[in-house]
């Protein structure tokens, strides 16, 4: 009789199922100046609106260009 309440109750609570969880999408490091293509170097950086350059002349010069493009 006990044995038939323990079945009983093991069938009546749920089993736990892994969820799976979405992977994240990979984010790529940005590894290169995007004014003169330069690695970057983690002692020398110049980060900018959510980018990285490796100076400020590299930065003006990108945000420049940038302009010139948009005319």
């Amino acid at each position: 009789m006990v044995e038939e309440v323990t079945k009983e109750a093991a069938a009546a609570i749920p089993e736990k199922v892994p969820v799976k969880e979405e992977a994240k999408p990979v984010v790529e490091k940005q590894t290169n100046c995007l004014g003169c293509n330069k690695p970057l170097k983690k002692i020398k950086s110049y980060y900018r609106n959510g980018k990285l350059y490796c100076s400020k002349r590299c930065w003006r010069k990108a945000v420049e260009k940038s302009k010139e493009e948009k005319k």
